[in-house]
């Protein structure tokens, strides 16, 4: 599918390629910190819970709060973006991202530490649409799907790396002075993207040619069928979305039923996130080999008999498989995402993007709660079978895809 736009002449420069890499390294960097503060959540979230005497309702609750901020605020940023430039929306964002765990770190109490994670989430929100749309104008050409391919692999390392240190930082002092260090971190981060990006200027908009004649010669019944197909795939994305909110959530405490120490559930969490990482190369070249909707089935399918596998064994057979469990939770999100672009002619690609990312955290952002009541009414095992088999549904979601991907080629 041919998704070239026509742009205005750039002219190089000396100084164009060290723009260019100073606008990827505070992008990847803001990439690192922004997941990685997210899934630092899921180390603090059973500290809170013995510290405030919180039910797995409120638990849910918390994950929510922060999840619906960044996902509701999303388009909202790209918008900001258009108007303010890319750059000081991305600096604000990243600060305010940081400042909600400094906050933490004196909060006291439930309702304290609620709002310190809605202004964490609040800033995070920027760094999806602001920095591929940054990243996008700096790359124009053959380098941009290569410069987008670090920018989204610094997003992966932040998630394995960041929890790890997280609770190992924990065991040798507490999750307040943690948290304070993190959110210190982070906004010294932003201020050093000042200066990396304080070269780029605002950005400047430029007509894009409409890729009509592409769009025209797939007909009206193609169209037709495609806006279908992007309809399931949206609800694939919820589910998939849903199944992996809810499961990461109850993975640390499902952990620590079975004796793990905080410790080990860093580790857990970082095995999760390198094969998450992993899972995101494999899922592409199983995709290219038997199919994107026989790649989509196959690991949701093994989402779900990874996470049945995992609640009769104990810890150290649970880290020998979380691995392979991340592969199949997180390698889904990435053969769905290339799907949009399959989908949609190259006029309707960005609000389509907008709209799956925010229909995908906003499933991420209410799937704690959802099953946080399902948990304190039946029980740990039987809210993750309820997860396992939730994540089934996938395969009939798949059926409105078939006709549109294969006249596009892509099924």
């Amino acid at each position: 599918m041919d998704t070239s736009i026509d742009t205005p002449h750039r002219i190089e420069t000396p100084e164009t390629p060290i723009r260019s890499r100073g606008a990827l390294l505070a992008c990847s960097g803001a990439h690192v910190l922004h997941d990685g503060l997210s899934n630092v959540l899921y180390v603090l979230l059973p500290i809170w819970q013995g510290e405030f005497g919180l039910s797995f309702t409120e638990i849910g609750l918390l994950k929510t709060v922060y999840s619906g901020a960044l996902a509701g605020l999303q388009v909202p940023s790209g918008y900001a973006s258009e108007r303010l430039g890319e750059s000081g929306i991305l600096v604000v964002g990243t600060a305010l991202a940081g400042l909600g765990f400094l906050l933490a770190g004196w909060a006291g109490a439930f309702v304290a530490v609620g709002a310190c994670l809605a202004l964490s989430g609040a800033g995070s929100s920027v760094q999806h649409p602001v920095s591929s749309s940054l990243i996008a104008r700096q790359f124009e050409g053959p380098r941009l799907r290569a410069a987008l391919s670090a920018y989204n692999f610094a997003g992966d390392v932040g998630k394995a790396l960041l929890p790890a240190l997280a609770a190992w930082a924990i065991s040798l002092s507490d999750w307040r002075f943690t948290a304070k260090a993190l959110g210190a971190i982070t906004i010294a981060v932003a201020l050093a993207m000042v200066w990396l990006l304080a070269q780029l200027g605002r950005r400047q908009p430029h007509a894009a040619q409409k890729s009509q004649d592409a769009t025209a010669s797939k007909g009206s019944a193609w169209l037709a069928g495609a806006r279908r197909g992007f309809l399931a795939l949206c609800a694939i994305g919820i589910v998939d979305s849903a199944t992996r909110g809810g499961f990461l959530v109850f993975l640390p405490f499902l952990l620590g039923e079975k004796g793990a120490s905080l410790t080990t559930v860093g580790l857990a969490m970082t095995f999760v996130f390198v094969g998450g990482a992993a899972g995101k190369f494999v899922c592409g070249v199983i995709a290219n080999r038997v199919g994107i909707l026989r790649t989509v089935i196959i690991t949701e399918c093994a989402t779900a008999a990874a996470i049945l596998m995992l609640l009769p064994l104990p810890v150290t057979a649970s880290l020998m498989l979380l691995p392979f469990a991340g592969m199949a939770l997180n390698g889904t999100s990435s053969v769905l995402y290339g799907t949009v672009a399959d989908l949609l002619p190259a006029d309707r690609r960005a609000r389509g993007f907008g709209i799956f990312y925010t229909v995908g955290i906003g499933a991420s952002a209410a799937a704690p709660t959802i099953y946080g009541v399902c948990r304190d009414a039946i029980g740990m095992t039987p809210t993750l079978v309820v997860v396992a088999v939730m994540v089934l549904l996938v395969a009939p979601l798949t059926l409105p895809l078939r006709t549109p991907l294969r006249v596009v080629g892509a099924a």
